[in-house]
């Protein structure tokens, strides 16, 4: 199986960010993290950060021409408000799953939607980095059923 994780803005500054909202961990130990155990889940990853729009929307469209299997996508603020990348989601037809380190429904009210969400077939919110482990799992199990 092979998926990509996709980080949108400031999540190359994890570990400095907010460490009470978002951890210590950075973005590379996280990644690292996602290796291993993707490795032993017999997943191939890839990892792309960007801080802007239009770079995140060509890594999503990228996924279908290389025929991933699955994107694990933390739009992180652009969560709220890019329905270019909802857009881009669900013009792909690769199955996505939505992360966020926050638990994004207990924080201000402006970070309780999603406009992406609805192209995903999940969401994992407030789990920290093992979200990702989570989103990885999520999209193994919906290979496995056949769902998309």
């Amino acid at each position: 199986m092979k998926i990509v994780i996709i980080n949108g803005p400031n999540l190359n500054f994890l570990g400095t960010r907010e460490p009470e909202i978002y951890g210590k961990q950075t973005l590379k130990e996280i990644e690292r993290k996602i290796q291993q155990y993707a490795e032993n889940q017999e997943v191939d990853c890839s990892f792309f950060q960007s801080n802007s729009e239009g770079e995140l929307i060509d890594r999503i469209q990228q996924a279908h021409i290389d025929k991933v299997d699955g994107i694990v996508l933390n739009p992180a603020a652009y969560t709220h408000y890019s329905y270019a990348i909802h857009d881009a989601v669900k013009s792909v037809n690769v199955p996505t799953v939505e992360v966020h380190l926050s638990a994004i429904h207990s924080r201000e009210s402006f970070r309780k939607d999603s406009v992406v969400a609805p192209a995903c077939i999940g969401q994992i919110s407030g789990f920290g980095a093992t979200g990702y482990l989570l989103a990885i799992q999520a999209l193994k199990e919906a290979r496995n059923k056949g769902e998309n």
